[in-house]
Protein backbone atom coordinates (compact mmCIF):
# COMPACT_ATOMS: atom_id res chain seq x y z
CA UNK A 1 0.00 0.00 0.00
CA UNK A 2 1.31 3.42 -0.88
CA UNK A 3 1.60 6.14 1.52
CA UNK A 4 -1.01 7.95 -0.06
CA UNK A 5 -3.18 4.94 0.35
CA UNK A 6 -2.90 4.44 4.03
CA UNK A 7 -2.60 8.09 4.79
CA UNK A 8 -6.61 8.72 3.11
CA UNK A 9 -9.12 6.80 3.62
CA UNK A 10 -10.65 5.02 0.78
CA UNK A 11 -13.24 7.62 -1.38
CA UNK A 12 -15.63 6.57 -4.16
CA UNK A 13 -16.31 8.17 -7.13
CA UNK A 14 -19.14 10.31 -5.74
CA UNK A 15 -16.47 11.21 -2.88
CA UNK A 16 -18.24 8.83 -0.13
CA UNK A 17 -16.46 5.90 1.93
CA UNK A 18 -16.70 2.58 0.68
CA UNK A 19 -19.76 0.30 1.79
CA UNK A 20 -18.50 -2.40 4.93
CA UNK A 21 -19.66 -5.66 4.66
CA UNK A 22 -22.38 -4.87 7.71
CA UNK A 23 -23.65 -2.17 5.11
CA UNK A 24 -23.89 -4.76 2.89
CA UNK A 25 -25.37 -7.42 5.73
CA UNK A 26 -27.81 -5.22 6.23
CA UNK A 27 -29.21 -4.14 2.53
CA UNK A 28 -29.45 -8.09 1.92
CA UNK A 29 -31.52 -8.35 5.03
CA UNK A 30 -33.77 -4.93 4.18
CA UNK A 31 -34.13 -7.04 0.72
CA UNK A 32 -35.25 -10.21 2.64
CA UNK A 33 -32.35 -12.10 1.22
CA UNK A 34 -30.90 -14.82 2.82
CA UNK A 35 -27.35 -15.62 2.85
CA UNK A 36 -25.11 -17.90 4.88
CA UNK A 37 -20.85 -16.19 5.56
CA UNK A 38 -18.25 -18.23 6.55
CA UNK A 39 -14.50 -16.44 7.58
CA UNK A 40 -11.44 -17.92 6.73
CA UNK A 41 -8.00 -16.59 6.11
CA UNK A 42 -7.51 -13.81 3.29
CA UNK A 43 -7.48 -15.04 -0.02
CA UNK A 44 -6.70 -13.43 -3.36
CA UNK A 45 -6.77 -16.42 -6.44
CA UNK A 46 -9.24 -18.72 -7.54
CA UNK A 47 -6.67 -21.33 -6.68
CA UNK A 48 -5.86 -19.93 -2.99
CA UNK A 49 -9.99 -20.09 -2.31
CA UNK A 50 -10.10 -23.74 -3.96
CA UNK A 51 -7.42 -24.81 -1.28
CA UNK A 52 -9.41 -23.26 1.57
CA UNK A 53 -12.91 -24.06 0.75
CA UNK A 54 -13.00 -27.73 1.08
CA UNK A 55 -16.52 -29.00 0.61
CA UNK A 56 -18.27 -25.40 0.79
CA UNK A 57 -21.47 -26.59 -1.94
CA UNK A 58 -22.74 -24.43 -4.53
CA UNK A 59 -21.25 -22.58 -7.55
CA UNK A 60 -17.88 -20.59 -7.20
CA UNK A 61 -16.99 -17.94 -9.37
CA UNK A 62 -14.31 -15.75 -10.33
CA UNK A 63 -14.67 -11.87 -10.92
CA UNK A 64 -13.42 -9.63 -13.15
CA UNK A 65 -12.75 -5.75 -13.21
CA UNK A 66 -12.15 -4.63 -16.84
CA UNK A 67 -12.08 -1.62 -18.71
CA UNK A 68 -11.50 -0.39 -22.53
CA UNK A 69 -9.73 2.11 -23.74
CA UNK A 70 -12.77 4.58 -23.58
CA UNK A 71 -12.42 4.09 -19.57
CA UNK A 72 -15.61 1.89 -20.00
CA UNK A 73 -15.91 -0.48 -17.30
CA UNK A 74 -17.23 -4.06 -16.74
CA UNK A 75 -17.84 -6.59 -13.62
CA UNK A 76 -17.78 -9.77 -15.24
CA UNK A 77 -19.09 -12.52 -12.69
CA UNK A 78 -18.85 -16.38 -14.02
CA UNK A 79 -17.80 -19.55 -13.09
CA UNK A 80 -14.59 -19.87 -11.34
CA UNK A 81 -12.89 -22.52 -14.15
CA UNK A 82 -14.12 -20.78 -17.42
CA UNK A 83 -11.18 -19.84 -19.94
CA UNK A 84 -11.96 -15.89 -20.24
CA UNK A 85 -10.29 -14.83 -23.94
CA UNK A 86 -10.69 -11.01 -23.26
CA UNK A 87 -9.59 -10.12 -27.26
CA UNK A 88 -13.28 -12.76 -27.81
CA UNK A 89 -14.83 -11.37 -24.54
CA UNK A 90 -14.33 -7.93 -25.49
CA UNK A 91 -16.15 -8.58 -28.86
CA UNK A 92 -18.76 -10.45 -27.65
CA UNK A 93 -19.97 -7.26 -25.68
CA UNK A 94 -18.88 -4.79 -28.31
CA UNK A 95 -16.64 -3.07 -26.07
CA UNK A 96 -13.36 -2.91 -28.37
CA UNK A 97 -10.18 -4.14 -26.48
CA UNK A 98 -10.80 -4.89 -23.09
CA UNK A 99 -7.86 -4.85 -20.23
CA UNK A 100 -7.95 -5.91 -16.01
CA UNK A 101 -9.08 -2.32 -14.14
CA UNK A 102 -6.28 -0.59 -11.83
CA UNK A 103 -6.13 -1.48 -8.05
CA UNK A 104 -6.67 2.61 -7.52
CA UNK A 105 -9.69 2.34 -9.93
CA UNK A 106 -11.13 -0.62 -8.73
CA UNK A 107 -11.03 1.53 -5.22
CA UNK A 108 -12.94 4.16 -6.65
CA UNK A 109 -15.63 2.44 -8.75
CA UNK A 110 -16.48 -0.81 -6.84
CA UNK A 111 -14.62 0.31 -3.25
CA UNK A 112 -13.01 -2.99 -2.68
CA UNK A 113 -9.42 -4.47 -2.46
CA UNK A 114 -7.52 -6.81 -5.39
CA UNK A 115 -8.82 -10.21 -4.42
CA UNK A 116 -12.02 -8.67 -3.03
CA UNK A 117 -14.15 -8.43 -6.21
CA UNK A 118 -17.42 -9.61 -6.24
CA UNK A 119 -21.09 -8.50 -7.47
CA UNK A 120 -21.59 -7.18 -3.92
CA UNK A 121 -19.06 -4.75 -4.71
CA UNK A 122 -21.59 -2.80 -7.35
CA UNK A 123 -23.34 -1.48 -3.87
CA UNK A 124 -20.59 0.83 -4.23
CA UNK A 125 -21.10 1.93 -7.56
CA UNK A 126 -23.22 4.69 -7.23
CA UNK A 127 -22.63 6.70 -9.97
CA UNK A 128 -23.95 3.44 -11.71
CA UNK A 129 -20.91 3.28 -14.24
CA UNK A 130 -19.84 -0.19 -14.06
CA UNK A 131 -21.93 -2.82 -15.89
CA UNK A 132 -22.48 -6.02 -14.35
CA UNK A 133 -22.11 -9.20 -16.54
CA UNK A 134 -23.36 -12.44 -15.15
CA UNK A 135 -23.10 -15.85 -16.72
CA UNK A 136 -26.22 -17.10 -17.66
CA UNK A 137 -24.87 -20.98 -16.90
CA UNK A 138 -23.63 -20.02 -13.49
CA UNK A 139 -27.10 -18.30 -12.81
CA UNK A 140 -28.70 -21.92 -14.36
CA UNK A 141 -26.54 -24.55 -13.01
CA UNK A 142 -26.40 -23.52 -8.96
CA UNK A 143 -28.95 -23.20 -5.95
CA UNK A 144 -26.40 -21.09 -4.29
CA UNK A 145 -23.55 -19.04 -5.72
CA UNK A 146 -20.52 -18.00 -3.60
CA UNK A 147 -18.93 -14.62 -3.47
CA UNK A 148 -16.74 -12.48 -1.12
CA UNK A 149 -18.98 -10.18 0.90
CA UNK A 150 -16.75 -6.86 0.00
CA UNK A 151 -13.91 -8.54 2.03
CA UNK A 152 -11.61 -11.94 1.02
CA UNK A 153 -11.76 -13.16 4.57
CA UNK A 154 -15.52 -14.15 4.27
CA UNK A 155 -17.34 -15.61 1.81
CA UNK A 156 -21.51 -15.70 1.21
CA UNK A 157 -23.63 -17.78 -0.25
CA UNK A 158 -26.50 -16.84 -1.69
CA UNK A 159 -29.07 -18.39 -4.56
CA UNK A 160 -28.49 -16.92 -7.99
CA UNK A 161 -32.40 -15.30 -8.25
CA UNK A 162 -31.20 -13.54 -4.66
CA UNK A 163 -28.11 -12.30 -6.49
CA UNK A 164 -29.72 -10.66 -9.53
CA UNK A 165 -32.31 -8.98 -7.22
CA UNK A 166 -29.37 -7.94 -5.19
CA UNK A 167 -27.42 -6.74 -8.42
CA UNK A 168 -30.97 -5.22 -9.86
CA UNK A 169 -31.19 -3.26 -6.32
CA UNK A 170 -28.30 -2.12 -6.15
CA UNK A 171 -29.58 0.47 -9.65
CA UNK A 172 -27.77 -1.83 -12.04
CA UNK A 173 -29.02 -4.27 -14.97
CA UNK A 174 -27.11 -7.06 -15.39
CA UNK A 175 -26.54 -8.19 -18.54
CA UNK A 176 -26.66 -11.96 -18.86
CA UNK A 177 -23.93 -13.37 -20.90
CA UNK A 178 -23.58 -17.60 -22.25
CA UNK A 179 -20.28 -18.89 -21.69
CA UNK A 180 -20.73 -22.00 -22.57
Amino acid sequence: MSEQQSESPAQLADGSAPSTPDDLFRMLEDLGIETDTMHHPPVFTVDEAKALRGELSGGHTKNLFLRNKKGRMWLVVCLEDRDIDLKQLGERMESGRLSFGSADRLMTYLGVIPGAVTPFSLLNDRTGAVTAVLDKGMLESFARLNFHPLDNAMTTGIAPGDLVRFVEATGHTPVHLDFD
